[in-house]
């Protein structure tokens, strides 16, 4: 699963992250409200555990701010705060479950389980992405394409992944900054512009194709045209699987 983790406590955020890494989830670590609210806008998650001391914006006002944009995503407070009239102003506010800190982990993992269950989302998501004649390992941390290995860089891996659970949809400047270097402000710096050239080369040169795609002004976007796909030979395989822009 892709889980958010909004959580300011450093020692806290990084045992439930690793913990949840190695039960094999894909997990964003935010320490601030506001931050993990435009985060959870713009990206797709399968469950939030917020905690509700929070720089930026309070928990309980990052879910009511949820709820009252009709996102569903189905959420869990983790948090000290854990007297009664605590518990039920936070389910009030749209919060789908509760633990309070102390925790067990095993306690967190089964609560995730049950969440996804009743919201109905898969249990496990799979580890392989896949768009077009590409794709990616989550687990192994492996890109292919048209069965080729691609020796990808870790940011470059990230910018990757972003663009593949997004597929077709346009990626903006501001979002890479937050998503692959946790910057939330426009550091008037081409690191985005680098790093997608880069990119664009380990992609497209070896197909002899444009699939990392430049929306003048806002963003970028990976496509693959079908159309195209159909008419063009693989580069490397003779086959109809190439793609062009």
């Amino acid at each position: 699963m892709h889980i958010i983790l909004v959580e300011d406590d450093p020692s806290i955020s990084q045992f439930v992250e690793q913990g949840l890494q190695q039960a094999g989830h894909q997990v964003e670590v935010l320490d601030n409200g506001r931050h993990a609210l435009a985060m959870i806008l713009s990206q797709s998650f399968d469950v939030a555990i917020v905690d509700r001391m929070l720089p930026g914006l309070d928990g309980l006002s990052l879910v009511k701010s949820l709820r009252a944009a009709q996102v569903n995503l189905p959420v869990l407070f983790l948090t000290a705060l854990g007297g009664v009239d605590d518990r039920v102003e936070g389910l009030e506010a749209g919060a789908d479950d509760y633990l309070t800190k102390p925790f067990a982990f095993s306690e967190l993992l089964a609560r995730i389980s049950a969440l996804t269950r009743r919201s109905g989302a898969p249990q496990m998501r799979s580890n392989l992405l896949q768009y077009g004649d590409l794709n990616m390992d989550l687990t192994e941390h492996s890109v292919t394409r048209q069965g080729q290995a691609l020796d990808l860089q870790p940011k470059e891996y990230r910018i990757l992944e972003l663009f593949m659970r997004h597929p077709g949809k346009m990626i903006t400047r501001t979002m890479l900054l937050e998503h692959v270097w946790d910057i939330h402000f426009d550091p008037q710096t081409s690191v985005v512009e680098t790093h997608i050239s880069r990119l664009r080369n380990k992609l497209e040169k070896p197909f002899n194709d444009s699939i990392l795609l430049t929306v003048r002004g806002a963003g970028y976007k990976l496509y693959f045209n079908p159309k195209m796909q159909e008419a063009k030979p693989s580069a490397n395989q003779g086959s109809n699987q190439g793609l062009a822009q």
